[in-house]
């Protein structure tokens, strides 16, 4: 029976061949949507893992810093530090924009961090090259995937930053790679307006006089200043202490700050449920609509590979093979199409996938799923060739 098969694949074997490449095409796409959401899930999961974070302290009734806006006062920090259970809290920031260097577009998540001792909540935890920031300006620590190197100079809206330290795998939930720069800078980047948008709010607040009364031009000055500064950052990044646990440290800042507090747990729920589960429907599209197109090649080519040899199917009937047989041949062949197929898929997704823009992380498990899901995909397609070779008359081999 296995001899049948191979003998009747080695007949046919270009058409076999390449039809199994172009399968094989279909199954590393496959393989490859699969390892972009597994990517997204582990950017999202080295995201929270590489903030030092226990907890999440962002703006009341939001979602956090990395699916929808906060805003908080950069000294709340301060209290939530005298909160029992916590060893350290930082205030971050975040932006994501777009940096023209070196004549090319370089999208980044833009992180705004203190600069203190190292082990702060919000820094990068380990240097590949260069050190930390320890300036209040105009530093700035980038991820290697930005293309930046040690030296290099960025410029950040008006501001113009020196790389002194690369980090590595420091992406947000969407693989933007990040550039850590001075708190103070970030809260002015985010708020920067231009110089014309400038003038014009001046010119409105003189205009006003409950903001410019006659007789106290110093009124006037310190309203300027408050409209230009921005005391706001997007987070405060909570350090706890050993013997607590996060819950115990979360409870009193939510009801003494009256802010929204998130655990590690939590922040990962959100990231993944719901930043990123949009993408992950569309890409489930995606693999139910590659398995149906793989079913139907699969089922053409053995079809058209049976309906080809009519009359040696009516022979073997004529010479007493069982109906079981011709079937598991068929099936043998439809089994070996795919094995090829998954093969031809797997080296494909393995090679392609270093150079996508996204993180692409393919699984051994996602694989033997793949693997499987592949048998089953061909066995079904074969069931329309089996039905066709099974209605052969017998009379067909002596040309009746």
């Amino acid at each position: 029976m296995i001899s049948l098969a191979g003998r009747d694949i080695l007949h046919s074997w270009g058409k076999f061949v390449f039809t199994g490449i172009g399968l094989g095409l279909l199954i590393g796409v496959t393989l490859t949507m699969a390892g972009v959401y597994r990517g997204m899930v582990d950017d999202a999961q080295a995201m929270l893992d590489n903030s030092g974070a226990d907890l999440w302290v962002v703006q009341k009734d939001t979602l956090g810093p990395y699916a929808e806006p906060s805003s908080i006062n950069d000294d709340v920090d301060r209290s939530i530090r005298a909160m029992p259970g916590v060893a350290r809290a930082a205030n971050v920031t975040y932006l994501t924009m777009q940096i023209d260097h070196a004549g090319r577009d370089v999208r980044v998540m833009m992180v705004g961090t203190e600069a203190a001792s190292p082990g702060e909540p919000g820094q990068p935890p380990h240097l590949i090259a260069g050190r930390q920031i320890v300036r209040a300006h105009y530093e700035a620590v980038a991820d290697e995937a930005t293309g930046f190197g040690l030296g290099d100079v960025v410029q950040v809206r008006r501001n113009r930053y020196v790389i002194v330290g690369l980090t590595s795998r420091m992406v947000s939930s969407g693989g933007d790679p990040m550039l850590f720069i001075p708190l103070q800078d970030a809260q002015q980047a985010q708020f920067l307006k231009d110089s014309d948008a400038i003038v014009r709010q001046r010119a409105r607040t003189a205009r006003n006089p409950a903001l410019n009364p006659p007789g106290n031009p110093g009124m006037i000055d310190a309203v300027t200043a408050s409209q230009t500064s921005n005391p706001y950052v997007n987070a405060v990044l909570v350090q706890v202490r050993e013997g607590f646990s996060p819950d115990q440290v979360a409870e009193p800042i939510r009801r003494w700050q009256r802010l929204t507090v998130y655990t590690r747990a939590e922040m990962e729920e959100i990231l993944v449920k719901k930043l990123i589960a949009t993408s992950a429907r569309q890409i489930g599209m995606f693999l139910v609509i590659l398995s149906i197109v793989s079913a139907a090649i699969v089922a053409f080519i053995i079809y058209t590979l049976t309906m080809g040899k009519i009359r040696e199917i009516a022979v073997l009937k004529l010479i007493g093979t069982r109906n079981r047989t011709i079937s598991l041949m068929i099936l043998q062949q439809a089994l070996g199409l795919g094995l090829i197929g998954f093969v031809v898929g797997k080296i494909a997704a393995t090679f392609w996938a270093p150079i996508f823009p996204k993180y692409v992380l393919l699984l051994s498990s996602d694989s033997m799923r793949g693997f499987v899901a592949v048998m089953v995909i061909c066995a079904i397609a074969s069931l329309l060739a089996i039905r066709a070779a099974l209605r052969i008359d017998p009379a067909e081999a002596i040309g009746g």
